[in-house]
């Protein structure tokens, strides 16, 4: 019987184990991984394919000539390394799936007996059984039900990462261009001062004007000297924070030609009620949190499943001293002593736990919201003013400069004029990047840039009101 049988059992071994799967060793090199970091660059070809399968266009040329935040954002998508954990939890979540809707394996068992006195009959009794289980009451539905609902988790928190990689690019690339915007501003009142504190000399020399005033003069060259060295760091800085929210080196950003007309204008037409309800129904811990509800529901419907018990067949063949015996049995669990409530008991308070959390979330969304938007409404206020100041400076520039050609004022009074219009533009920028902060927490509040409001429309606004 054994030699009959042989040849069977090796195409039945082979047909096992050609489902398995094979360890292939990946060693991690620190060293390897390093160089890779200091290779990356936005000439990269793979960052091009990436960028064109995105925008679903060819970008020519390549690279382009000026990178605005768009693109740089896509760029972040691609090099930034919490991205790519992301990306490796949420596949993780979708193997998870697959675990759950696992089929229990059958179980065999094969006991060859001898016997020492047969009595004439053949010593051998082989006997071979199988254990079958049976899932009951829709547990692997449930399991695959939960396993779907946190890998849909999983995927909402890789938006929720995508954005906080936006915001804070966002965030990095506003402080470059305040910092450098307020060095270009500060080296124009600091040759400006050169020549106030040179015509001061003169005067000095002459006897029109005090060493007091001479001092005052250079007194304020050497401070804005100074806060001109202090926005050159600070620019410096922040492109480096720049190049680390890209994934970059710092070295990448070298010669690149960065647009920041998305921060020279803040809008102001902005409708409340309706920001809000897009913040309670779009953003993506919202729609984690609703998923995550929804797979504590899951759990808490398989545990009430699991009291019921599941079957195993057990089906079984022996040779029995020359006879041939058939079997079939069925075992279950009796659900006597434990009828499964404490798991039970746990799952309904992980579904309580669960649904206290999003309405604590959706109460942190709207207050974040709240806070977000009068802030806004606040620095909005702020840029005004900063503006009316700028004009009517400017305007008095001119007027000192029409003095000046009729012989009514000195090359030191259009001087004054135009330092006092310099101090009003960096007045305006530390009010314009105030603005732009705040742009940024309430594009944070809603998860979705800001720009998306820009033409909403009046009639939905009223419509929307009717609704409240």
């Amino acid at each position: 019987m054994f030699r009959m049988k042989k040849p069977l059992l090796l195409p039945l071994a082979a047909l096992l184990l050609a489902g398995c799967a094979t360890f292939h060793n990946r060693p991690l090199d620190p060293l390897k991984t390093a160089r890779q970091f200091e290779a990356r660059s936005l000439q990269s070809g793979g960052l091009e394919r990436f960028i064109e399968k995105n925008l679903k266009r060819k970008v020519s040329p390549w690279p382009p000539g000026t990178w605005d935040l768009k693109m740089l954002t896509l760029a972040a998508f691609y090099y930034n390394p919490e991205m790519d954990v992301a990306r490796a939890k949420w596949l993780a979540s979708q193997a998870r799936i697959i675990t759950a809707g696992g089929l229990p394996n059958p179980a065999a068992r094969f006991i060859p007996q001898y016997h020492a006195n047969p009595m004439g009959l053949p010593p051998w009794t082989l006997t071979f059984d199988l254990a079958i289980p049976i899932e009951t009451a829709g547990r692997r539905g449930y399991r695959i039900a939960r396993a779907r609902h946190l890998s849909r988790a999983v995927e909402m928190q890789m938006a929720m990462t995508a954005w906080n990689v936006r915001s804070r690019l966002r965030r990095d690339l506003l402080s470059f261009y305040g910092a450098s915007q307020k060095e270009t501003l500060l080296a124009a009142q600091r040759k400006l001062l050169e020549e106030i504190v040179g015509l001061y000399e003169s005067r000095l020399a002459e006897g029109f004007v005090s060493r007091f005033a001479l001092t005052s003069s250079t007194v304020a060259l050497d401070k804005t000297i100074f806060a001109q060295s202090e926005a050159k760091k600070e620019e410096a800085l922040a492109k480096a924070r720049l190049a680390g929210a890209l994934g970059l080196p710092d070295g990448a950003l070298k010669g690149t030609d960065i647009s920041f007309a998305g921060f020279k204008e803040v809008n102001a037409s902005l409708y409340r009620p309706y920001m809000r309800r897009q913040a309670l129904l779009g953003r993506a811990d919202i729609h984690a949190g609703l998923e995550q509800y929804a797979a504590a529901q899951s759990s808490l419907q398989l545990e009430i499943a699991k009291q019921y018990p599941d079957l195993n067949l057990g089906p079984g063949y022996a040779w029995d001293q020359g006879d041939n015996e058939w079997s079939l049995g069925v075992f279950l669990t009796l659900p006597v002593l434990n009828q499964n409530r404490g798991p039970v008991a746990e799952a309904r308070a992980r579904r309580r736990q669960a649904r206290d959390e999003f309405i604590s979330l959706q109460d942190r969304v709207i207050r974040d919201m709240d806070v977000a938007f009068a802030g806004y409404k606040e620095s909005l206020d702020g840029l005004r003013a900063a503006g009316s100041l700028l004009k009517g400076l400017s305007r008095n520039l001119k007027a000192v400069q029409a003095r000046f050609k009729m012989g009514d004022a000195s090359s030191l009074d259009v001087d004054e004029a135009r330092r006092e219009l310099i101090l009003a533009r960096l007045s305006r920028l530390d009010a314009l990047i105030a603005a732009q902060q705040s742009v940024g927490q309430l594009e944070d509040a809603l998860q979705r840039p800001l720009n998306n409001f820009d033409s909403f429309p009046q009639k939905a606004a009223a419509e929307d009101g009717m609704q409240r």
